[in-house]
C-alpha cells in the first residue's frame, strides 16, 4: 500500500497549516507517517506514542496491521475499548489552533448531518467517491427518526448519543458517540458501530468493530493538543482491505479538521 500526504490551510474556527501526510485526524504544518514497531499509547496519562509535534510542524501517523501485535494489543481503561487487538489500527497526533475554543470543537463534533457527501479515495475505482450518502442524528439506538444535529449543552461527559449514517458500501448502520470527557481544557469522545456492517450481504465488521477515540486537550494561545486512534477488531472479515480502511478513516479525521475531502494526494492508492 502507498501512502502519501495531501496539503491544506484551513481557516474556520478551528485552524490547519500546510499537511505532508496520510491525513488522519487533525492537521497542520508537514506532517510524517509509516507503518509502525512501537506500541501506540493515548494519553491517558502524562505519556503518549506517538509523540505530539509542536503547532506548525508536521504530523504524526502511525499505522499497525494484524500481522505484527494484531492479536494481542491491549487497549487502555481510558479508551474504553474492552476487548484486546485489532486487524489494522491508525494513530495520529498534531497540534491545532482552535480559535473558537471548546465549544467550537463540540460544535463540530455534533454536527454529523455535515458526514453525507463525505469524499474519499476508493481503491477499487482509483476516484474520489462518495463516501457518506446521509447522515442524522437520531433519538436512540432504535429509533427511526432523524433529528436535528447535536447541540453543545448535549455533548457533556457521560452521555452516549446515537447517528445514523449511510455508506458505499454497507448502506445503513447506527453508531454510538460517548462523550468520555468535555471540559473547557480537554476533549474526549469515541465512536463505534452499533449494528453490523455488511459488504455484499456478508457482515465484514460486527457491531463494535470499527471504533475511534479522540483526545483534544488545550494549550496556551489557543493551542490544542490531539491524538486519535481508530481501530478494526481483529475479528473483521478479509472482506475489509487495509488501503480502504485507512482512506475511509483519513476521510473522517480530514473532515474533523475541515480539510477538503478531496485534497491530493489520498493516503493510500
Amino acid at each position: 500500500m502507498k501512502s502519501a500526504y495531501p496539503g491544506n490551510t484551513y481557516n474556520g474556527g478551528m485552524k490547519a497549516s500546510r499537511i505532508f501526510c496520510a491525513s488522519v485526524f487533525f492537521s497542520t504544518m508537514g506532517s510524517s507517517a509509516g507503518w509502525a514497531q512501537s506500541w501506540p499509547v493515548p494519553p491517558c496519562g502524562n505519556q503518549s506514542s506517538p509523540g505530539v509535534p509542536g503547532f506548525g510542524h508536521s504530523m504524526i501517523v502511525r499505522v499497525w496491521t494484524r500481522a505484527e501485535f494484531g492479536q494481542d494489543w491491549q487497549p487502555p481503561a481510558c479508551m474504553g475499548w474492552k476487548t484486546p487487538g485489532f486487524s489494522t489500527l491508525v494513530a495520529a497526533t498534531v497540534r491545532l489552533r482552535a480559535e473558537t475554543g471548546a465549544d467550537g470543537i463540540l460544535r463540530r463534533i455534533g454536527a454529523v448531518s455535515r458526514l453525507a457527501g463525505l469524499q474519499y479515495w476508493s481503491t477499487t475505482r482509483h476516484a474520489w467517491s462518495t463516501l457518506i450518502s446521509e447522515a442524522s442524528a437520531v433519538d436512540g439506538p432504535d429509533s427511526p427518526r432523524s433529528r436535528a444535529d447535536f447541540q453543545v449543552g448535549e455533548l457533556v461527559a457521560g452521555r452516549t448519543l446515537y447517528y445514523r449514517q449511510s455508506d458505499n458500501l454497507s448502506g445503513g448502520a447506527i453508531y454510538k458517540l460517548s462523550i468520555l470527557e468535555a471540559t473547557p481544557d480537554r476533549i474526549a469522545f469515541a465512536v463505534e458501530n452499533l449494528t453490523p456492517l455488511r459488504f455484499l450481504f456478508v457482515t465484514a465488521f460486527h457491531p463494535g468493530e470499527m471504533q475511534s477515540v479522540y483526545f483534544l486537550d488545550r494549550e496556551p494561545e489557543g493551542i490544542w493538543r490531539c491524538y486519535g486512534i481508530l481501530r478494526t477488531g481483529k475479528n473483521s472479515s478479509s472482506l475489509s482491505n487495509e488501503a480502504s480502511t485507512v482512506n475511509r478513516a483519513v476521510a473522517f479525521f480530514r473532515h474533523l479538521a475541515g480539510i477538503p475531502d478531496t485534497e491530493e494526494p489520498p493516503a493510500a492508492r
